[in-house]
């Protein structure tokens, strides 16, 4: 019996001896800088009800850069009338993840008589992103058009004060 008593207390024991695990440290959050960004957008895709073929691959040459001053909310999304360039304007995020270098979202902009919704996917760093888009642009609740674009963006400096 004491036997049994004494293993017991001895299992017991040796329960507490092992360290607990160390947290996991997390990883700081990239935190993507405001300021003067240059933008470059790549045509992947081009497609409305009636699109030609020629029409089709004169789209796939269209290459747009611009230069904007973009500043990032406070879940570190950035502005996302720049997201959408020419595809929209008056944007707003329906859904976003920006989380360990990866943006994920959703958004919604008034695009000329209808409305387009674009869904954006990438990558980014402190200073540059490289993301994907599709946009779908509805007209009285019918679509038409639906683009894709490569767009890759870095920081180039500071804004200016004239914008």
């Amino acid at each position: 019996m004491t036997v049994l008593m004494l293993g017991s207390m001895l299992g017991l024991a040796g329960c507490g001896s092992d360290p607990a695990p160390a947290p996991e440290a997390e990883e700081p959050p990239i935190i993507m800088q405001a300021g003067a960004w240059e933008l470059t957008r790549k045509t992947t895709g081009y497609n409305t009800p009636t699109v030609t073929p020629a029409q089709y691959q004169e789209a796939l040459k269209q290459i747009g850069e611009e230069k904007l001053c973009i500043a990032f909310d406070q879940d570190n999304a950035p502005d996302a009338d720049a997201l959408a360039g020419p595809e929209g304007q008056d944007c707003v995020y329906k859904d976003k993840l920006v989380r360990k270098s990866r943006l994920i979202a959703t958004l919604s902009c008034k695009a000329g008589a209808g409305v387009s919704e674009l869904v954006v996917e990438g990558n980014y760093t402190a200073d540059s992103m490289t993301l994907g888009t599709t946009m779908t642009k509805t007209e009285g609740g019918k679509p038409v058009l639906r683009t894709t674009h490569d767009l890759t963006a870095r920081r180039v400096g500071d804004c200016s004060a004239a914008g």
